[in-house]
């Protein structure tokens, strides 16, 4: 159902426009919350995940072009439309890939039902940046971890911009919030991984590491890294080996280097 955009400020576009992330997201009332997909590549991925659109928004040129599929896959979904500039106005921003969709957010998932058979999973503590989040996502995807587990003051991985960086992989990994996940976990039967600079890290690469069948990798900010109880708490406090003086590396980047290395091979 194609509807030109004539009124930007029409009540149906506010979930494109004037919503904040927290008013997507509706806390109070998280069976009506929302996220925002950019991209038809993205939003293939969350439709072949399972996610049904509820709306689109899209420049007039990828009607019959990058969005045609979508469109047509789902004849009743509203599909507002215009052209560049005009969208432009009505968002705020230029769309990347010219189209956006609107979803229903998933029902909140438990630790314990996404970890009940996984090998391979990490913690983020602290995560609040939305670009870490998305690339975190997708490296956890393609190097095979299993779940992905949020302290509650972590950045939510359906806002727009971290589903954008992850190309879709928040979709494709299963996650959870979570208060001290680290002891739940442990009752699961996991050893947990601190990512740290201290005196009594181990490198990366350790033995004992890799026979471990199965392993939670805690990962905090690169400002001020995880708590010392956290680490405190760990069964392994762990490094990765630099070079030429570098202290530490990017969270996103340092989370790469611990999938590839840490992944199961038991």
């Amino acid at each position: 159902m194609i509807i030109p955009v004539s009124d930007i400020y029409t009540p149906e576009l506010r979930v494109f426009a004037s919503l904040t992330e927290a008013q997507l997201r509706n806390d109070l009332h998280p069976e009506t919350g929302l996220f925002i997909a950019e991209s038809p590549k993205v939003i293939r991925v969350a439709i072949s995940a399972g996610y049904s659109p509820l709306s689109l928004l899209c420049e007039k040129r990828h009607i019959e072009g990058d969005a045609a599929d979508i469109i047509s896959g789902h004849p009743d979904m509203p599909v507002y439309t215009g052209d560049r500039e005009k969208l432009s106005k009505l968002t705020g921003y230029t769309l990347t890939r010219g189209v956006l969709c609107a979803f229903r957010r998933p029902q909140p998932r438990d630790l314990e039902d996404i970890c009940r058979n996984a090998r391979r999973v990490v913690i983020l503590e602290g995560v609040c940046d939305t670009t870490n989040i998305g690339a975190i996502f997708r490296s956890a995807a393609a190097l095979g971890i299993d779940a992905v587990i949020l302290s509650d003051d972590c950045c939510d991985p359906l806002n727009r911009r971290a589903v954008r960086v992850s190309m879709g992989s928040v979709f494709l990994v299963p996650w959870a919030v979570s208060a001290n996940p680290e002891a739940k976990l442990k009752e699961l039967g996991f050893k947990t991984v601190a990512m740290a600079l201290r005196n009594d890290s181990i490198d990366l690469d350790s033995p004992a590491l890799k026979s471990e069948p199965r392993l939670a990798i805690v990962m905090g900010t690169e400002g001020e890294g995880l708590p010392d109880s956290i680490i405190d708490s760990a069964d392994y406090v762990v490094k990765i080996p630099m070079a030429h003086g570098v202290d530490s590396l990017n969270v996103a980047a340092a989370s790469a280097v611990a999938f590839w290395e840490l992944r199961n091979n038991v």
